[in-house]
């Protein structure tokens, strides 16, 4: 079930989301929905709060991105498998150059701006089947992961961004938050005026 998308300014983007058992109430199913959403949106993760769950879940598919003609092949052929579900992620270790990627986000359409992270990160979580996993990722799947990581942790990609760029999308921002903007995917919105 494909389900709304909660808009820039919404309180639940802000909470520092829960860790959830094995026995949370329709865990498979929430997923389901999260990976029907994501894909609805044309988005390469999604995080719970992202659909008005303060738990410590997100999912990430970044065969998008295997297409762009940049990469290598085995670059490409690494994003076009990589589909993973994150409970309860803990980043144990940023390391490397930091690096500039435009990024956007689901919950904040048509903005777009650089964000500056670390290069390769070494991430403990459970998968679906709740089986506990410590693994390495770098390049773009890592950014994927930091960006949908923050999520879980109440903490935005403008948050990343310098005063004068926020400055510039501020009036972005506040339409958002007002429900006047209409991205061509289902959004709940804050409203706040």
């Amino acid at each position: 079930m494909i389900l709304p998308i909660v808009g820039y300014g919404d309180p639940v983007l802000r909470k520092v989301g829960e860790a959830i058992s094995a026995e949370y109430p329709n865990l498979k199913e929430t997923i389901a929905n999260m990976y029907d959403t994501m894909y609805n949106a044309c988005g390469v993760g999604l995080a719970a709060p992202q659909v008005g769950l303060a738990i410590r879940l997100f999912i990430v598919d970044t065969e998008p991105f295997s297409e762009s003609e940049d990469l290598t092949k085995e670059e490409a052929s690494q994003l076009k498998g990589f589909k993973k579900t994150f409970i309860n992620a803990k980043i144990l270790k940023e390391e490397g150059e930091e690096w500039a990627f435009n990024e956007g986000c689901l919950s904040i359409p048509d903005v777009r701006e650089d964000v500056y992270r670390h290069e390769t990160i070494t991430i403990e979580y459970f998968d679906e089947k709740f089986e506990k996993k410590t693994e390495v990722y770098d390049g773009l799947i890592a950014r994927v992961i930091q960006h949908e990581y923050d999520h879980i942790e109440g903490i935005l990609f403008t948050d990343k961004i310098s005063m004068l760029k926020k400055t510039l999308i501020k009036k972005k921002l506040k339409n958002i938050m007002e429900g006047k903007s209409r991205p061509d995917y289902r959004m709940r919105f804050a409203k706040i005026k």
